[in-house]
């Protein structure tokens, strides 16, 4: 049974239904979830369903405690070389292991703490991270975590520069613009704002340079930002790439020319 629950889990070679019942249920189940979060801010539509909201987040929070809690005993499967328990602490305090406990928490804090409105609003809110739940269950975003993993000094030597960029530039906006404009450009804080908006060219409405150096600094900053912030477009993009390519080499044999499903 445990071997067989694991397999339901983890196994990438079973293709039958049984095994991919999960697969189909928990990613039905999260849709369902983000929809109902989205559609629970209507407030009319939350006041007169609210019953069957609430009907279905206890079903929900069901579903994924029992998911969460079979994870748990068939963690030593997934890890043989570890001791059950350190097996199981390894999947508790890993990345989709916390997704999975933060996915059901905000359902069990209010039955044990008393929390104003508002804090239960947001907690409410928390639960649309069961959305990354779907990592585990779409090879899409296993592909973009990977991609994301291999590519993470160079993504953050890129966040890091635009960062710089972001910082010189409001520091010197606020020089030229803060004596003629001291309620759009109060401090440099204020003015880091302005520096994003401009450089991931949203613009940042009302707030905008006036004098002749201000705008020289906008336009270069928004030029900039265009390369800038394109950047960690690219490296992904080449990161899907490869990984598309050396999958599709590994699906090759190297013997016939042909893919091993054609085998």
């Amino acid at each position: 049974m445990k071997k067989f629950i694991f397999d339901v889990f983890y196994s990438k070679t079973e293709k039958g239904f049984v095994y991919r019942i999960d697969d189909y249920l928990i990613t039905s189940l999260i849709v369902l979830n983000i929809l109902a979060v989205m559609l629970e801010t209507f407030k009319g539509l939350l006041e007169e369903y609210y019953n069957l909201f609430l009907y279905f987040e206890i079903f929900s929070v069901f579903i994924f405690t029992v998911e969460y809690a079979l994870r748990i005993w068939v963690s030593d499967l997934k890890y043989p070389e570890l001791s059950k328990t350190k097996a199981r602490l390894k999947y508790i305090f890993s990345f989709m292991g916390l997704v999975d406990l933060f996915a059901i928490l905000p359902f069990y804090i209010p039955l044990f703490f008393t929390f104003d409105g508002r804090f239960l609003r947001i907690l409410r809110l928390f639960r649309l991270i069961r959305i990354l739940k779907l990592s585990s269950y779409t090879t899409a975003l296993q592909l973009l975590a990977s991609v994301i993993f291999e590519k993470k000094q160079e993504l953050i030597v890129t966040v890091f520069t635009i960062f710089i960029l972001l910082l010189f530039s409001s520091a010197l906006m606020y020089e030229l613009e803060s004596d003629v404009q001291p309620d759009q450009f109060p401090n440099i804080f204020a003015t880091f704002w302005w520096a994003v908006a401009t450089l991931t060219t949203i613009g940042y409405g009302d707030v905008y340079p006036i004098t002749a150096m201000g705008k020289f600094l906008a336009a270069i900053t928004a030029i900039f930002g265009i390369g800038l912030v394109a950047i960690p477009t690219g490296l992904l993009s080449a990161g899907f790439l490869s990984k598309i390519r050396d999958e599709k080499e590994l699906k090759i044999c190297p013997h016939c020319g042909k893919s091993f499903d054609e085998h």
